[in-house]
């Protein structure tokens, strides 16, 4: 017997709908309906708690294997939601770009480090567009650790992909115009978030 057909067995045997068989479980209509229409199975933790509740053995709601698979994907799934809240954090701290001394400001015959408040030995579109990549860059990264926490997977992906089109252009730009401070900086950010991409990949 599939484990849908358990769960509709022993919620019918118990005398509950839907609707309170979730209630009981701390979980949604819609994912007991999709776990008894064999659309999904539940996680490892509501599986314990129905297993608890119905005073059944996991053993007997589903077989070792496909307990084995649930956790796996359970455990990809959470390696997935780290790799994006470190890859939003990465982008917040595009931030440093800005409070650092890292820009060239020459006054006299001597070159300064100063940070992008005080960068004036250069034309204003440059300056501007660097304000407008890392303030861009900061934002996306607060948007990323927010979907990540609403578990919004789609606007995840877009964001990622817009995270690293963005990070390669401020590389190229900073290498431009000969802001080397920041271009290192830049690109080691860049490639921490490529990096966490080919992690949650696999």
């Amino acid at each position: 017997m599939e484990f849908s057909e358990k769960l509709q067995q022993l919620r019918k045997g118990r005398g509950l709908t839907q609707e309170e068989l979730a209630e009981a479980l701390y979980v949604s209509r819609t994912a007991v309906s999709k776990w008894e229409s064999g659309r999904g199975y539940p996680s490892i933790d509501s599986l314990k708690e129905i297993s608890s509740y119905f005073s059944v053995t996991l053993d007997e709601l589903l077989s070792a294997e496909k307990i084995i698979t649930i956790a796996e994907k359970e455990n990809r799934s959470n390696i997935r939601g780290i790799c994006d809240l470190i890859f939003g954090i990465v982008d917040i701290f595009s931030f440093i770009l800005i409070l650092l001394p890292l820009y060239p400001n020459r006054v006299g015959d001597h070159i300064n480090s100063v940070n992008l408040f005080a960068y004036t030995d250069v034309s204003p579109w440059v300056k501007l567009t660097c304000w407008s990549v890392l303030l861009l860059l900061i934002v996306l990264g607060i948007f990323k650790t927010a979907f990540t926490k609403l578990e919004a997977q789609k606007y995840n992906k877009i964001i990622s992909v817009i995270s690293i089109i963005l990070g390669c252009f401020a590389v190229l730009f900073f290498a431009l115009t000969r802001q080397a401070y920041a271009v290192i900086l830049t690109f080691l950010l860049l490639a921490v978030k490529v990096l966490l991409l080919f992690r949650y990949q696999k």
